[in-house]
């Protein structure tokens, strides 16, 4: 998960740094108001009021991005939100693969690329930048494909991510990187996360075969696979502290928290 904002979370890893930072001060000299509660309704009115169902809830869930640009498909900030069946599973990487945004993250990954010369063998030119958008748009789909659908079919795990939501900056800060390791199970317990590790050697290991000749090999497997996690850990730093920043930046509620039906 998270695999098609590599380009984009260095910006906001910088932000979350910043803005997260003052978010910490803020919120340790004052206390958070409390919400006003409504009062109960008493009549009709009271019986109109329909609670969202797990699946509106999980479709508000994978309509979520990150400035109305980068999508958030895969959180959630329920802990015990209901486990995606395979049909899900499948829906939420094709969603993710299929996404305006994969494609201009594949394009703006190979003009880097082309302006650094990485991998030469490429060339320039039209040709060079049309090889190096192809090898960025298959990294992203073959790890879309294997982390958030193939694999945890496989380990019956859940290729979301659970957003911690509280807790000192500490805790979450070192939660958000622990969630590329490990991960929910469809069960609801937690198990070391086999999906992405997996996911990221296995898509690491397919980009052989379209990389050039001269950089294919173990070292490009381990390369690819090394990055691909570790743009995922920094992603699970955004996944964690976007509604954060959002209120802090923009001073309103965010539209990226999406809450858990009531219970009753």
């Amino acid at each position: 998960m998270r695999k098609n904002i590599r380009f984009c979370v260095l910006f906001f890893a910088i932000v979350a740094l910043t803005s997260v930072a003052g978010f910490a001060q803020s919120g340790n000299d004052q206390p958070s108001a409390a919400p006003a509660v409504p009062a109960p309704q008493i009549g009709p009115q009271a019986n109109q009021q329909k609670t969202p169902s797990d699946q509106d809830i999980l479709k508000k869930e994978q309509s979520q991005r990150i400035l109305g640009v980068v999508p958030q498909f895969s959180v959630t900030s329920r802990q015990d939100a209901p486990p995606l069946t395979k049909k899900q599973k499948f829906t939420l990487f094709v969603k993710t693969a299929t996404d305006p945004f994969t494609f201009i993250a594949a394009g703006l990954q190979a003009g880097i690329g082309q302006a650094s010369d990485s991998h030469a063998g490429y060339g320039q030119g039209a040709e060079g930048y049309g090889k190096r958008y192809g090898a960025a748009l298959a990294d992203s789909t073959t790890s879309n494909f294997f982390a958030n659908f193939a694999y945890p079919v496989l380990f019956k795990a859940d290729p979301r991510y659970f957003r911690k939501g509280e807790g000192t900056i500490k805790r979450r800060f070192a939660y958000s990187l622990e969630q590329e390791f490990v991960c929910h199970t469809d069960k609801g317990k937690r198990m070391f996360n086999f999906s992405n590790v997996l996911g990221a050697f296995t898509s690491g290991g397919i980009s052989n075969a379209y990389y050039p000749p001269e950089d294919r090999g173990f070292e490009l497997t381990v390369q690819n696979s090394a990055i691909s996690l570790a743009w995922g850990s920094l992603g699970g730093l955004i996944d964690e502290f976007w509604p954060d920043i959002d209120r802090k930046l923009f001073h309103k509620k965010s539209k990226n928290t999406v809450s858990a039906p009531a219970q009753h």
